[in-house]
């Protein structure tokens, strides 16, 4: 379900020539964050099958034009410390490189089996010299064949359109999209192992702000 909020319209007084110009710029930038392009965002509120905020999620607009403008973030970290990941989940796009560093004092085994990237680290401290590279979309979960109570998340994603909610909050924002149809997906580490995630189409405008409620089934306690 989506509802749009209305459009952005300031007042705008009469103006001539030059000055008319100056205040149509003015009107772009405030409506599109600097950038030139006309982008709209999209909220999305989050519940569980009892219709409780669920918080956490994360939430990603797919679409073939999204596809296209899709790259790899600089340099993303997912440390080991006190025996956990850190982050616990971190949401990246598709030809992003990771890398593993151990801050524990002891050695770890970091694995995956996931069909989007299966990979192995074999015991080690410090940070192994080669990051692993994510190059398909999908929910890739992490483990440590030393230590069984670690678990993580990389959720690989192929568009620039994502966001993760903060820790305990049921929202999840996504800025500066622009006008089009897309695919809203939902993912959250509660739901079972391989399972997909929550799917419904949406459609933005060019400007303003859209809400879409997610009902996630399923979800472990």
């Amino acid at each position: 379900m989506t509802t749009h909020d209305a459009p952005w319209s300031p007042d705008m007084p009469a103006v001539r020539g030059g000055q008319r110009a100056a205040a149509q710029a003015l009107v772009c930038v405030a409506a599109c964050g600097c950038t030139g392009v006309l982008a709209a965002a999209l909220q999305v509120d989050v519940v569980d099958e009892s219709g409780r905020p669920v918080g956490g999620a994360v939430a990603f607009l797919e679409s073939s034009a999204a596809s296209a403008l899709t790259k790899p973030l600089a340099r993303v970290e997912v440390a080991q410390e006190a025996k956990q990941f850190l982050p616990g989940v971190v949401v990246v796009p598709v030809g992003t490189q990771v890398h593993f560093p151990n801050r524990d004092s002891v050695r770890h085994h970091v694995y995956s089996f996931s069909p989007a990237k299966k990979f192995e680290l074999k015991l080690y401290t410090g940070t192994p010299a080669n990051p692993v590279l994510f190059d398909q979309a999908g929910v890739v979960t992490l483990g440590c064949n030393i230590h069984d109570r670690m678990v993580g998340w990389i959720v690989v994603v192929d568009t620039p359109y994502y966001a993760q909610a903060p820790e305990g909050a049921a929202q999840v924002r996504i800025d500066g999209v622009p006008a089009g149809s897309y695919k809203l997906r939902v993912w959250h580490p509660r739901l079972a192992p391989g399972a997909a995630a929550h799917e419904q189409p949406v459609a933005l405008p060019a400007t303003g702000s859209v809400r879409a409620a997610v009902k996630l089934v399923g979800l472990a306690p």
